[in-house]
């Protein structure tokens, strides 16, 4: 049977395993923790609360750790109960809290009065072989969610509201695109209904009055814990020669390895504009390398060709829009503006690391 979609739509599979951010010159060791060094908050040496929204997850956890090593005092949700102790043990206060719920996630917020929030609120853990269907409830986090969470910002004085998006998103076409490219919002079935969550999520961030609203647009995370590193879905279905090249597989995915998305998001907790960045490494990728690349790293068999009407009916449209129409997106926005710097600039590099 052909691979079809389970916890990998941003190669995020919520597991056990803690990605650290990474060492850099604005992140140190304090006392076991990591620590950021610069930022305004930073500077103006006052105790500052953050609240993260869905602090569990692959990009949640190293997060929290940062920002606690940091010296903020963080707050952190997790929708299930046994996400509690995972808080405790990086530092931070667990709550408990349903991001479709506007009274609960009213009184939680209230109760931790956070000076900035992070909303990486999803719920991509949970497999499923409809693609549709495994993105519902996250689509609704992104609009619903995020219109609850705005008004809780509001109502408990947040300043700064940092959120997470997706970069993978732009109108068919060829050339490298930026945040400013025209999203594929009439894409197909799951697809438009996916870009369109996003999109409206970002405009009613970006649209929030008395708050600075930034969105970070993940490429596809790969690293510990996700779905590219070890024991991973897509990992899984690359060794048993189930993941297939669509078309000629000229598709150029975003790639990010999971420590630099923690490391840029925490950095964004004090530093940027308002606005959209790109967090992607420096080299796109054609499903036609990246693809064969992996699988010779494993030791896998080559990877098959098949035709984007074969992968339309087999796997879904999302086969082919990502494995034959996806366009290259630039990271120069957030390297210029959030100081981006990423540990891996290569998938090539990161994939190496990982399964080399």
């Amino acid at each position: 049977m052909p691979w079809r979609p389970s916890a990998c739509h941003q190669g995020v599979h919520q597991c056990p395993a803690r990605a650290r951010v990474r060492a850099r010159e604005d992140i140190v060791e304090v006392n076991g923790r990591l620590a950021l060094t610069s930022g305004r908050l930073r500077q103006e040496g006052t105790i500052v609360r953050v609240f993260v929204a869905g602090g569990t997850g692959v990009i949640g956890r190293p997060l929290v750790e940062a920002l606690v090593g940091h010296g903020y005092e963080v707050t952190a949700s997790s929708r299930r109960r046994e996400g509690l102790p995972v808080v405790e043990q990086l530092g931070a206060r667990p709550v408990l809290m349903d991001g479709l719920d506007e009274v609960d996630v009213g009184r939680v917020v209230a109760k931790a009065k956070p000076d900035v929030i992070v909303n990486l609120m999803t719920a991509l853990s949970a497999p499923s072989h409809d693609y549709g269907t495994w993105l519902a409830v996250t689509n609704r986090l992104r609009s619903e969610g995020t219109r609850i969470l705005i008004r809780a910002a509001r109502n408990a004085g947040s300043r700064r509201l940092v959120a997470q998006s997706a970069s993978f998103m732009t109108q068919p076409g060829s050339g490298l695109t930026d945040e400013s490219a025209p999203p594929y919002l009439d894409g197909p079935g799951p697809i438009g209904n996916h870009i369109r969550a996003n999109i409206a999520a970002e405009n009613l961030l970006l649209e929030a009055a008395g708050i600075e609203g930034v969105v970070l647009r993940y490429g596809f995370l790969y690293g510990e814990g996700t779905a590219i590193g070890p024991g991973g879905d897509i990992v899984a279905a690359v060794v048993a020669g189930d993941m297939p090249i669509v078309g000629d597989g000229a598709g150029r995915y975003p790639f990010v390895h999971v420590r630099d998305a923690a490391t840029i998001t925490a950095q964004a907790v004090d530093r940027g504009d308002s606005g959209v960045y790109n967090v992607v490494d420096d080299e796109p990728a054609p499903q036609a390398e990246w693809l064969p690349y992996l699988a010779r790293l494993l030791d896998a068999p080559p990877p098959r060709h098949i035709s984007e009407e074969e992968a339309e009916t087999q796997i879904g449209v999302q086969a082919v829009y990502y494995g034959s129409h996806l366009r290259a997106a630039s990271n120069a926005k957030a390297k210029s503006e959030l100081g981006f710097n990423p540990e891996y600039p290569s998938w090539r590099d990161g994939f190496h690391k990982l399964f080399g």
